[in-house]
C-alpha cells in the first residue's frame, strides 16, 4: 500500500520569509506605502498571495481598490527572483530522502503562486525530489480548502488515509484535516506550537528527522 508526505511550502519546507517581505515590500513601495517589519509575514503569509496583499495594504493604509493591479505585481516580481533570500532548512534535505528511501511519495502543497512555487521547490531541492508541487491557480481553491491536497494524492495514487500532511500553520492543519489526512505540525516555521494545538494537530515536531517517525508508524498502520 503505497503512503505519502504532503508538504507545505513556505515556513515548513523553506525559510522564505525575508523574500516574500521584500516582493511585498517592494509592492507597497511602488503604491507609496509604508514598508511592513519582515517578522509581521509570519502572520501576513499563508493564506495566499491576495491575502498578504490584504493585510499589507490595511496594515499600509493602502486603497483596497488597488489590490488587483498589486496582486498581478507581486505575481510577476516574485516569479522572477523567488529564491532570493530562501532557504531550506537545517536538516530537511536528509529528512526528505530518508522518506523517500522508505518508499514514501512526497509532494508540495501551498498558497505560493505555482510558477513561483515551482523554481523554489527545484531550485532548493533539485527537479527529482518531489512526485509533484501544486502551487496557487485559479482554478483550485486555496488552502485550506482541500482541493490540492486531495488532488497530489490522487496524482500519486495514494488514498487520503495514508498521506502525511506537514505545515506550520493553522492553514495547514485544516487543510490536512479536511483532507482526511494525518497532520504534522512543525515549530521551525513561522507560528508557534499554540496555534498548531488549537487547530489539531494530531502531532508536533521540533526536528525534520522526527518526520521519520511519524512515518515508520504510518507505515506500521499505528497512526
Amino acid at each position: 500500500m503505497p503512503h505519502a508526505c504532503i508538504l507545505d511550502l513556505d515556513g515548513t519546507l523553506a525559510n522564505t520569509l525575508a523574500s516574500i517581505a521584500s516582493v511585498s515590500n517592494r509592492v507597497l513601495a511602488h503604491y507609496g506605502l509604508s514598508p511592513q517589519p519582515v517578522d509581521a509575514f509570519r502572520y501576513f503569509a499563508g493564506d495566499g498571495g491576495r491575502v498578504l496583499l490584504e493585510r499589507c495594504f490595511e496594515a499600509s493604509g493602502g486603497n483596497p481598490g488597488l489590490l488587483d493591479e498589486a496582486e498581478r505585481l507581486f505575481r510577476q516580481w516574485f516569479a522572477e527572483r523567488p529564491l532570493e533570500g530562501t532557504t531550506h532548512y537545517e536538516g530537511l534535505p536528509e529528512a526528505l530522502h530518508a522518506l523517500k528511501d522508505r518508499g514514501f511519495h512526497l509532494a508540495v502543497c501551498t498558497n505560493k503562486p505555482h510558477a513561483a512555487a515551482v523554481k523554489t521547490v527545484e531550485g532548493l531541492f533539485g527537479p527529482d525530489l518531489f512526485d509533484a508541487v501544486q502551487g496557487q491557480v485559479p482554478e483550485i481553491p486555496r488552502k485550506p480548502a482541500p482541493d490540492s491536497a486531495l488532488l497530489l494524492a490522487r496524482r500519486m495514487g495514494v488514498e487520503p488515509g495514508d498521506c502525511l500532511y506537514v505545515g506550520d500553520t493553522n492553514t495547514d492543519m485544516e487543510t490536512g484535516r479536511a483532507a482526511g489526512m494525518y497532520t504534522i505540525g512543525v515549530l521551525w516555521g513561522f507560528r508557534d506550537r499554540a496555534e498548531l494545538e488549537a487547530h489539531h494537530a494530531q502531532w508536533i515536531v521540533a526536528r525534520p528527522a522526527q518526520l521519520l517517525e511519524a512515518a515508520d508508524r504510518m507505515a506500521a498502520g499505528e497512526l
